[in-house]
């Protein structure tokens, strides 16, 4: 077997003593906190258990990105910036020594002035197969004019852009753990809704975008978008592609622990956009990505894991 494993996650390679970030600490296990509480659990601070994971699924290849407890939406700018850069070349240093895991680096999209200046120290780095960004949440629009700059450069270099949910605003979702059950799905939806009706995946089509957890609630909902642009509702300006259209642009991962929900996103996103990805070390991931596409034809599996995989990262 082979393929790649988009879809993992490690903790950056961060001294809170040369990092003086108000509130970072190191805890006694090894992980990092801010204001007292941990980030992530304690096998993402260890890339060599990525290393076993990616060999006992005999993967060629994972990618690796900080997970979404290091976000860290709704600081200030200055403190914004300071913490992306801190944490892209503290996962840079965590990935250096382990040659079959190549990373994503993180652009804090609440910030877009900051995310683009991001973008720009790291751009030139081979080590980066892409970047991650927080779906929804408390990033801006991803309609906004203000990222448009960004997506020119992520054109321009024909760069992967990963979106991952952060954290949701409803309050209402706080009990039974649904802001994770239903508010990440929901989130990701919201990210994908922007970049088709802000006509952002027609106007920059070699920027190639991936959803994870299968593409959450859009396959869900696509139908119901094309008929709301098909009766004109209001707020909808004129698209350069229709909804259904569009998000055959997306990239999706496998992550949906429903073989019936696997095969509706094929159909949305047509076989060409799914890909593996396990969320690797987390509770809510898979210990094997490929058993996520096991019914589907073989050929197909081998394009998910192999060519599919490529494809996003531009390869």
């Amino acid at each position: 077997m082979s393929g790649i494993d988009l879809h993992t996650h490690l903790a950056p390679a961060i001294d809170p003593e040369r990092h003086p970030i108000p509130g970072l600490t190191r805890q006694e296990d090894g992980r990092l906190a801010l204001d007292g509480r941990p980030l992530g659990p304690p096998r993402i601070y260890r890339p060599d258990e990525l290393d076993r994971y990616r060999e006992a699924c005999a993967l060629d290849e994972v990618v690796a990105s900080v997970p979404p407890p290091f976000f860290r939406q709704g600081q200030p700018a200055d403190a914004t910036a300071t913490w992306a850069a801190a944490l892209n070349d503290g996962l840079r240093a965590a990935v250096a020594e382990h040659p079959r895991t190549t990373a994503l680096a993180y652009l804090p999209l609440d910030h877009p002035e900051v995310a683009i200046a991001e973008y720009a120290r790291v751009r030139g780095d081979d080590a980066w197969v892409g970047v991650v960004a927080s779906a929804g949440g408390s990033s801006v629009s991803l309609a906004d004019p203000a990222l448009h700059p960004l997506w020119d450069a992520l054109h321009a270099d024909r760069r992967l852009l990963l979106l991952h949910p952060g954290s949701t605003p409803d309050e209402r979702l706080d009990a039974f753990y649904l802001a994770n059950l239903l508010g990440n799905p929901v989130e990701t939806a919201v990210a994908a809704a922007q970049l088709v009706f802000g006509d952002v995946l027609a106007r920059w089509p070699a920027m190639r975008v991936l959803l994870v957890h299968c593409g959450g609630c859009v396959p869900s909902v696509v139908g119901r978008w094309e008929r709301g642009v098909e009766t004109e509702r209001p707020g909808l300006e004129p698209l350069r592609e229709p909804p259904v259209t569009a998000v055959r642009r997306l990239y999706v991962d496998c992550l949906a622990h429903d073989a019936a929900a696997v095969d509706q996103a094929v159909a949305t996103f047509g076989p060409d956009k799914l890909v593996l990805g396990s969320d690797w070390p987390f509770p809510m991931g898979s210990d094997d990505p490929r058993a996520l596409v096991a019914h589907l034809d073989p050929a197909l599996q081998d394009a998910v894991a192999v060519d599919n995989a490529r494809a996003a990262l531009g390869r």
